[in-house]
């Protein structure tokens, strides 16, 4: 994951906040699940911070958006509990795994702050700069 591939996510994912009315976090990590970017918008509250890094790292390191991760890792799920291993994971979306258009995997974003139905979505503009 290159710095310029991750500001001009964070540009487009804040452009994309900007357009729903929404102040979120966003953190884009690398494909060790290590930082790269990070940004919170103003009016995004505080806890948000560590649930977008998490949301990130979910998907990143089972190498599947967070929202599908939620569908294993909830209650009746076939790895309920799943979010308690490795630190702390998210079940829930808007943790979205970054590809190319080959499909290599550069690393992962997570959106959080807003409704999980608009935390998708603003990931999901931010990953179509990698494929466009």
């Amino acid at each position: 994951m290159k710095l310029s591939q991750a500001t001009t996510m964070l540009d487009v994912a804040l452009a994309e906040a900007q357009k729903r009315g929404v102040s979120v976090c966003i953190s884009i990590l690398d494909a060790a699940a290590w930082p790269v970017a990070f940004i919170r918008m103003d009016g995004a509250p505080l806890g948000v911070i560590d649930v977008a890094g998490k949301k990130a790292r979910t998907a990143i390191l089972f190498q599947m958006d967070s929202e599908v991760f939620a569908k294993i890792g909830c209650p009746g799920g076939d790895a309920y509990t799943l979010e308690n291993t490795n630190g702390g994971l998210t079940s829930f979306g808007g943790g979205i795994v970054l590809r190319t258009a080959d499909s290599t995997v550069l690393g992962s974003i997570g959106v959080s702050g807003a409704s999980t139905e608009d935390d998708i979505a603003i990931a999901q503009a931010a990953a179509k700069t990698l494929t466009a």
